[in-house]
């Protein structure tokens, strides 16, 4: 099938990968939609007991990225101490068959790299 060339450069088919690697890729977004698939709906600070290794900064920037791509949905309640809900917004949703995908071939590519390990 021929790529369409557009005025930036790029192609139809570069850039929808690219924009679906740019609202999904990083260290922590793959693992933050994956857990709130798991949970349907997470606090912040069960968010951070699942991703021991972000910090408060780069977990409060992600989830307003990922926020702001609409794939998780914010829900603050007006109360002491503050409580905010965060779970996945339907355009989320769509992500998980993929993300389960790429779990899958990771689980099998570890148990072959465990494999080669374990025989030298």
């Amino acid at each position: 099938m021929p790529k369409k060339n557009y005025a930036d450069g790029c192609t139809d088919v570069v850039c929808s990968v690219d924009y679906a690697f740019k609202r999904i890729g990083g260290k922590y977004k793959g693992r933050i939609l994956w857990n709130l698939s798991d949970k349907t709906v997470l606090r912040y600070g069960e968010l951070r007991k699942t991703l021991m290794d972000v910090t408060p900064k780069m977990l409060t920037q992600t989830l307003r990225e990922l926020e702001d791509d609409e794939l998780v949905s914010r829900k603050v309640y007006h109360e002491v101490p503050p409580k905010v809900e965060y779970s996945l917004t339907d355009i989320g949703m769509e992500l998980i068959p993929f993300i389960n995908h790429l779990k899958e071939w990771g689980d099998k590519q570890r148990a072959k790299e465990k494999l080669v390990n374990t025989i030298k």
